[in-house]
């Protein structure tokens, strides 16, 4: 599948742009999706930033928001927000330029996070050319027209499979695949991930579950133990899906709350499992796969989980370990991968995150800051925390959990930071990655979404 807002005429005149050096070339990229256009957080935008002063970047636009940690979408001159206003999840469309509302598509939810964060969704909008589509925290799937905020069709997974409650609500985001729409439901006993027709709804096939599990080895767990499935088992987690080719077949990766399955997108089939799962049951895996080549790497932070690279073998059905460790514990962020070298924010909670660059190859760490500090107490520290990162022009954006925005040149050799500034709008938790879109960086906390001009 080509990435999302990416036509072939565009993307080959960013690469010429690219590879000619015309770093001053006006052209923008569309964020139509989690992680964006490539689902790796890169951009193709030139032009951009490259230093960040005392100043910070002018703010084109800024307005109050409802709760949620779903970052927004961007396709052309359309921004798609998904946040909670009282007891409604509220899709609304705003003009990416002002951030004036188009249109607005709402319906009830009654969702209550049972552990006291917000009750607004987690998931972040698919944008495609005249569709819109969005996961709600309690398991609602909508679609809706881009073009009206009218509802095409809305599926409840939660009633259509049976699925056991969710640590924290609903917050896999979906993907487009092969003309099919994939949901990780984490139905019982094998509908852990289902296809959907993106026109339709219809349910096009289930996988993943008891079938896959059942009797697979719990690597890392004490003793030779093997996986016995229980109906109550939960089986969602919060990673997002990760398509790839590889070997020249394409795969879809993601990591279920016991480990990496490997699908083929077009029937659903398991080609393989790793079970990868932390030894207490309060854990999840948040991390979305990366992939490079051939080669897999997921990653959780929970009571020393760490990473495993996994290097895929011919015909996709199985996998070597190509090491595992803990040089990256990585929560719900992503690393960035650039040049050989992973760049992430590892660690569990935010008074214990540190700023690593990792090897790809062979995982060890090349270096680390530590920017801990004491658990705060309500006011704002000025350190990245678990951050998350954007790779553009050769320069990582980064954006704290309590709003500070960084900019560092990618450097395995030292820790390279090219300045700071803290937004001073944003606060404690900006859970939700930065977007950037038409050289304008997007930014969202809890309750306010900032537009910043992010060209040079």
């Amino acid at each position: 599948m080509k990435p999302l807002g990416m036509p072939w005429a565009r993307e080959i005149m960013l690469a010429v742009a690219l590879a000619t050096g015309l770093g001053g070339v006006a052209l923008g990229e569309d964020w139509p999706q989690f992680l964006g256009p490539r689902m790796d957080a890169t951009s193709l935008e030139t032009g951009l930033f490259d230093t960040l002063g005392t100043n910070g970047l002018p703010v084109a636009w800024q307005r109050r928001v409802g709760t949620g940690y779903s970052a927004p979408s961007v396709r052309g001159d359309r921004l798609v927000l998904f946040h909670r206003e009282g007891g409604e999840e509220v899709l609304e469309c705003m003009q990416a330029g002002d951030g004036k509302t188009m249109w607005r598509h709402a319906y009830p939810s009654r969702y209550q996070d049972p552990y006291g964060y917000n009750n607004g969704p987690r998931c972040t909008p698919i944008v495609t050319a005249d569709r819109v589509y969005a996961y709600g925290a309690e398991g609602k799937l909508t679609c809706v027209s881009l073009a009206t905020g009218q509802r095409v069709w809305q599926r409840d997974t939660a009633a259509d499979f049976t699925v056991p409650e969710a640590f924290f609500g609903v917050g896999s985001t979906p993907v487009l695949e092969g003309g099919r729409l994939l949901v990780m439901v984490g139905g019982q006993p094998n509908s852990g991930v289902v296809a959907l027709d993106p026109a339709t709804g219809k349910t096009l096939w289930q996988s993943v579950g008891k079938a896959n599990w059942e009797g697979q080895p719990m690597h890392d767990w004490p003793g030779d133990q093997v996986v016995t499935w229980r109906d109550w088992e939960k089986s969602a987690s919060y990673c997002s899906f990760r398509p790839a080719d590889i070997h020249g077949r394409r795969v879809v990766f993601t990591c279920m709350r016991q480990g990496l399955v490997a699908l083929d997108p077009s029937d659903g089939r398991v080609l393989f499992s790793r079970w990868f799962r932390a030894r207490v049951d309060d854990s999840v895996n948040a991390m979305t796969p990366v992939v490079l080549g051939n080669r897999v790497l997921i990653s959780s932070a929970y009571f020393r989980s760490g990473s495993i690279a996994l290097d895929v073998q011919p015909g996709g059905t199985n996998h070597v370990q190509a090491w595992k460790g803990l040089a990256l514990e990585m929560h719900w962020s992503q690393p960035v991968l650039h040049q050989g070298h992973l760049y992430g924010f590892s660690g569990r909670n935010e008074p214990d995150a540190v700023l690593r660059c990792v090897e790809w190859q062979g995982g060890a760490v090349k270096w680390e800051r530590n920017e801990r500090w004491p658990k705060h107490g309500g006011e704002q520290p000025p350190v990245f925390g678990r951050g998350s990162f954007i790779l553009a022009e050769g320069r990582l954006i980064a954006l704290g959990e309590g709003g500070l925005l960084g900019l560092f040149a990618p450097d395995p050799m030292q820790c390279r930071e090219l300045g700071r500034w803290q937004v001073p709008s944003l606060h404690y938790p900006c859970w939700a990655g930065p977007v950037l879109s038409g050289k304008k960086l997007y930014l969202r906390s809890e309750d306010q979404l900032v537009c910043l001009e992010a060209r040079r």
